[in-house]
Order: structure tokens, then sequence, then C-alpha cells
């Protein structure tokens, strides 16, 4: 599972965000350059550096078709234990539909802090006690992801012009498809912090969804916004709902976005998450497709963690 939260920091406070897209005139090409660093209450800590352009692309004379675009990111990422490379294009046929479609690449190693071991990347398997047993080494494989999908978004400012009257909305869904080049099929793998659920992945589709409903201003807190992401297994394992695997991973939370210069700005991401509930009291060290999910309260609500993503335009 990629690191939902992080990327939604990136995607809200540079590409979603309607009055913050650099100004661009009739069939004119632009450019817009920045510098993310990225940290949380839990392990993660990143440093990104994304390129993007914007190319006019069916440009009307409507409020609806007069920004019309393609806008193409290349994204480069760095962590203590990963690598990663993305590029994003999205079309913009109408103000409120856009089509999105992507790739990553990216590799990573393990990393030893006074003995406790953070795996970037790696196969995961049950040893002879049914115990979760890590297996691989660093850049022993790449992962790879290709994924395509859809937003619809509003902004009451479109009908009722006025700094204070951005109240907006804005829902995506996509679909892809993830693979890691040293399992093969069926086989559990780990990557990054896979979003809670350590090495809960196999080759093949998933879908991802988000919801956001916020308010945009013009001062120093530019944006408060709800969120709720949502995604869901495609692929079928056996026996999956035994485990859970069958069900929607869920992630609350409230964005805040601070406009600190013209170039600066600090998003401040809370989250909670919904977490299974299983029957085997050392669930933990068990390899998951061994666990067994509690039925009759299958799952529950609690804190994540707290994020934090400092933007600087280049």
């Amino acid at each position: 599972m990629r690191n939902i939260g992080f990327f939604l920091l990136i995607l809200l406070t540079t590409q979603i965000l309607f009055a913050q897209e650099p100004e661009q005139g009739k069939n004119e090409i632009s450019s817009s350059s920045e510098l993310v660093l990225q940290a949380s209450t839990m392990p993660g800590l990143k440093l990104g550096f994304t390129e993007r352009f914007y190319f006019p692309f069916l440009q009307g004379e409507s409020a609806l078709t007069k920004d019309n675009n393609i806008s193409l990111a290349l994204t480069g990422e760095i962590a203590p234990i990963s690598l990663n490379g993305t590029v994003e294009a999205v079309w913009t046929p109408i103000a409120f539909f856009q089509l999105t479609a992507g790739g990553r690449l990216g590799s990573g190693w393990i990393l030893d802090l006074s003995g406790k071991q953070s795996y970037g990347i790696g196969l995961i398997k049950a040893d002879a006690n049914g115990k979760v047993e890590h297996s691989g080494k660093a850049f022993d494989g790449l992962l790879w992801k290709a994924q395509a999908g859809a937003v619809l978004q509003a902004d009451l400012a479109a009908v009722i012009p006025g700094d204070w009257n951005h109240a907006v909305a804005r829902t995506y869904h996509e679909i892809n498809y993830r693979g890691y080049t040293a399992a093969s099929k069926g086989e559990s793998w780990s990557y990054e912090d896979d979003n809670g659920y350590p090495g809960e992945n196999c080759n093949g589709f998933n879908y991802y969804n988000n919801f956001l409903l916020g308010y945009q201003m013009p001062i120093f807190l530019n944006m408060a916004a709800l969120i709720a992401e949502a995604d869901l297994y495609l692929y079928d394992t056996p026996d999956r709902s035994k485990w859970g695997d069958d069900l929607i991973r869920w992630t609350f939370g409230l964005l805040l976005n601070f406009s600190i210069t013209k170039k600066i700005e600090i998003a401040v991401l809370t989250q909670f998450w919904t977490r299974r509930n299983f029957l085997e009291p050392d669930w933990q060290d068990l390899y998951y497709r061994y666990r067994t999910l509690d039925k009759s309260n299958p799952v529950r609500l609690e804190f994540f963690r707290v994020a934090a993503a400092l933007t600087m335009k280049l």
C-alpha cells in the first residue's frame, strides 16, 4: 500500500487547490518547481522535488473551459529506506472534471537503528512457527505502479465570486496495478511503511479513492479540510475473508494548510484510521494470513498520526 497520507499532502498543496496553479495566458506553456519535506509522528521522513508543466489544451471562452490544460508532474523522492520516481499527467477538459494517469518506480533497503530494523522493501513469509519473516536485500527488486483515475471537484466561488467564497469539494477515484519484481504470483511483500499493514501486499490491482470537503481563505491559514480515504485490494487470495483482506481500509483526517510566504507553505494532517480486530492474542507476530478476524467486532477506529509537509516553491 502506498504512503497515502504523504501522497495526499503533496497532491492537495500543489495541484488541486484551485487558486494556486501558476498564472498562464492563452496558449502559453508554463511550469513550476517545488521542494517538499515530509515528516510524521510515525516513522516517516521524505524529501521530494517536483517539476510541473502546464500545457493549454482545448481552451474555450466560457468559465468552465477557459483554463483547460494538461499538466505533467515529474517527482523524485528519497527517504531513509527508499528511493522513488513518479510521473503523473492530469487532463482538465472542463473545470469540474479531470482525468489522471501516472506511474511510479522505486526500490529500498534495510536500515538498522540500534538493533531495530526498518525494511524499505522485501518479501514477507511465514516461518516454521507461523511468525512473520522478512526476506530480502537492498535493491533486490523494483516496486512499480501504474494508475488511472478521475476527479470531480467544485468551488462555490466559481458560482458566487469572492475571496471568502471558496468552499471546495473534491473526490478522486483510482484503479492501479502494483507489482514487486522479486515477488511471484501470490507472494506477499512489504514496501516502506505499507500504511500500517506491513507485508500485506501482492502483485495485482487495487482501488483507491479520497473525498475532500474544505474551505479556502485569503489569510495565513489558507485552507482547512476534512478528508476521507479508502483503499481495497481487488486481487483475490484464498480464504481472504478469514483475516479481513476483503475489507476496505479507511483513513480520516483534518488538513490545515498555512501560507508562510508566497513561496513557502506548511500543511499539517491529523489522521485516524480503521484497524482490524483479531481473535489471536499474539496476532501482531503472526504472518497475516494466519490471523482470524473477529467477525462480531471486525474493525475499530484509532489515532494514526500527525503528518506535515513543508513546500518550497522554487
